[in-house]
């Protein structure tokens, strides 16, 4: 266990490095989902209604929380098929050390740029008018939510980056983001879609984790009349822990086949 916690560590200190070799990078992580909230709060949101009341930017905010930690998941794919194409991996593979590092670096340090991203964007939410009403707990427990469901998607990109040798699949991954953020209670209320839809979004998992912020956060637009939008708070636990069962064991499993 020593060993692994070392080497993970050392794994967690490179992938931060070259983070902070690459600020465009990280500016760009960042960057984006600023614009996106100064669009909806400025250029949409005057046409956006929040069911019951409430403000819309309050709305928002929770959303776009959790719509960042959805692109990380084309972030980490980059990464990962950078490491592969440049034989980074393949020098891992056979090193002296714990074979959970790759994976326990990779997440720790993509849990680290969420967390700042995460900060930057509440700062960006205050200046814009947002509030947590929430108590101090219950504004650690949305937070919490948020790392979480990152956390089952940096999984899902680490399998599909080691799955695949073709960047171009990173451009169809990212383009399948904005439909799988967009078809959820992110943006709007799920009761102002075609019955059909709104159930489609809210058993999307984003929207367990987005109801589940607004609920802990205590933002406008919580309520849901459905079985999983009265029970968001769970399934944003649901969710993450399916993801998880599933993409954990293949991406082990698919790094110990490489180059077979």
């Amino acid at each position: 266990m020593r060993w692994a916690v070392e080497d993970g560590w050392t794994l967690t200190q490179r992938y931060l490095a070259q983070l902070a070799r690459r600020p465009a990078r990280l500016a760009g992580v960042v960057a984006f989902p600023i614009l996106m909230v100064l669009i909806f709060a400025y250029l949409l949101g005057g046409g956006m209604s929040v069911p019951g009341g409430g403000s819309y930017r309050e709305f928002l905010m929770p959303g776009m929380f959790a719509m960042t930690m959805a692109f990380g998941l084309s972030g980490t794919m980059i990464a990962v098929l950078d490491d592969t194409g440049r034989g980074v991996t393949d020098r891992f593979r056979s090193l002296p050390m714990a074979p959970s590092a790759a994976f326990t670096g990779r997440v720790a340090a993509d849990l680290v740029n969420a967390a700042l991203a995460l900060a930057v964007l509440a700062g960006c939410g205050f200046a814009v008018g947002w509030r947590p009403h929430g108590s101090l707990g219950e504004t650690l427990a949305a937070l919490g939510l948020l790392l979480l469901l990152r956390t089952a998607l940096v999984w899902a990109g680490i399998y599909l980056g080691l799955l695949t040798s073709d960047p171009s699949m990173v451009s169809l991954v990212q383009t399948l983001e904005f439909p799988f953020g967009f078809l959820s209670g992110a943006f709007v209320a799920t009761s102002t879609m075609p019955a059909w839809l709104g159930t489609v979004a809210e058993w999307n998992p984003l929207s367990s984790t987005v109801t589940a912020a607004r609920v802990l956060f205590g933002n406008p637009g919580a309520a849901g009349t459905s079985w999983v939008s009265a029970h968001a708070v769970p399934m944003a636990v649901v969710w993450p822990v399916v993801l998880l069962a599933v993409f954990v064991p293949l991406s082990v499993r698919r790094y110990g086949r490489l180059g077979n």
